[in-house]
């Protein structure tokens, strides 16, 4: 059978991610020493600007979905996302104190929880239900090049600069102002995505009885994805188990170059492959990878067991990722799937932040081993949610 080729609506917002992808990590993989370095804060300083910025985007996502499906249009959010976004990048090299930092990462924050939740609904609108899968995997895969280019890019400018912070900023104006032009030029959208059929949507976005209409299986989805991002909590922690074996503070960023290209090289491969075999089928074998990660950064004594687990790890992410976006897709009535994806990346967002908290403390309290376990633990319990979850469908199946 032939499928049909991706439209290239797709390949552009693909383009989009890639490029801003690429802005943001310039940034921010450096931004953390910036702070300290160059604008005297402290760590503690450092975690609440970070915490303010993933929380404000959570909180967005799930607004800018149901207002997606209230307006009947996605490409005008996705625009003014990304185009705040672009618009707080030349904030960094300008500021000269962390108020001006907080306010760059918190307006860029609210970009991204603008733009997510429509560009994740837009995907499903333009692309047919039998190719989802490798549309999703795609643009994953591009944001994920973007992932770890930006940071080869910052560490190479970094160095024929003599380390100049500032300089390396203004080079992360370029990329996400290009993805700005792409949206304008290269998205398109089609004309009605709102059904007539439901014109209470227009009326008023959130209604109790909008939610009802979203299926049990899409809340299910919701209730296993959150377990599972238990398990996957903050990148970081990869990061301080790096250190924590030895690494150089110089190449620790290496270790998510590493998960970022397993991740890039894997995303479109899984995407394609859940078209063909079944969507759930593919998810024991993401969980089963995050499982294997965890244990082996759990037991890592050398650089090159963590650099193995980043990569199981980026094998998680690009098994799971673009995967669940599908699924979340083909769980959602067309008319709502921005809410269905608001309200998933907010219960995973929320999720990422108790896990990025429990782990610290497990950190603190019994070390980067036990953190490691724990989220080992939690990856088992989501895999067997979701074996009991498949045998009980295939019951009722065989009943029926």
């Amino acid at each position: 059978m032939n499928c049909p080729k991706l439209p290239r609506s797709i390949v552009a917002l693909g383009l989009v991610s890639l490029f801003m992808d690429m802005s943001s990590e310039m940034i921010h993989s450096l931004l953390p020493v910036f702070l300290v370095t160059v604008l005297g804060a402290s760590a503690l300083s450092v975690g609440f600007i970070e915490g303010i910025a993933e929380a404000t985007a959570s909180i967005a996502k799930v607004f800018s979905g149901v207002i997606s499906d209230w307006m009947g249009r996605r490409k005008p959010l996705v625009l003014l996302g990304y185009g705040l976004a672009a618009l707080t990048k030349p904030l960094f090299p300008l500021a000269t104190g962390i108020g001006a930092v907080l306010t760059a990462r918190f307006i860029d924050r609210i970009g991204k929880g603008i733009r997510g939740a429509p560009r994740d609904a837009l995907i499903a609108d333009i692309t047919p239900p039998e190719i989802r899968g490798a549309a999703y995997g795609l643009r994953q895969t591009l944001d994920t090049v973007g992932a770890f280019a930006g940071p080869l890019l910052a560490m190479a400018l970094m160095a024929a600069t003599q380390d100049n912070f500032r300089l390396v900023f203004w080079m992360a104006v370029i990329p996400a102002f290009i993805c700005v032009l792409l949206i304008i030029f290269g998205v398109k959208e089609p004309e009605i995505t709102r059904p007539a059929t439901h014109p209470t949507i227009k009326i008023r976005p959130i209604r109790r009885e909008n939610l009802r209409r979203l299926a049990p299986r899409f809340w299910w989805l919701v209730a296993f994805a959150a377990v599972l991002t238990c398990a996957r909590f903050s990148e970081a922690f990869l990061l301080l188990r790096a250190e924590n074996v030895g690494m150089a503070v110089t190449w620790v960023p290496t270790v998510l170059i590493v998960m970022n290209i397993v991740y890039a090289a894997s995303a479109y491969p899984f995407g394609k492959l859940s078209d063909n075999g079944g969507r759930r089928r593919l998810l024991p074998w993401g969980i089963g990878f995050l499982i294997a990660s965890d244990l082996v950064l759990a037991l890592a004594s050398s650089i090159w067991l963590v650099s193995l687990g980043a990569a199981l790890w980026g094998l998680h992410m690009g098994a799971t990722q673009g995967l669940l976006s599908a699924l979340v897709a083909d769980a959602a009535p067309a008319d709502l799937r921005g809410t269905a994806f608001g309200v998933f990346n907010l219960a995973s967002g929320l999720a990422l932040l108790a896990a990025s908290v429990i782990a610290g403390g497990l950190w603190t309290a019994f070390g980067p081993e036990m953190t490691f376990y724990a989220g080992a633990a939690f990856a088992t319990l989501a895999l067997i949610g979701l074996l009991s979850g498949l045998n009980t469908r295939k019951s009722e199946q065989h009943l029926s």
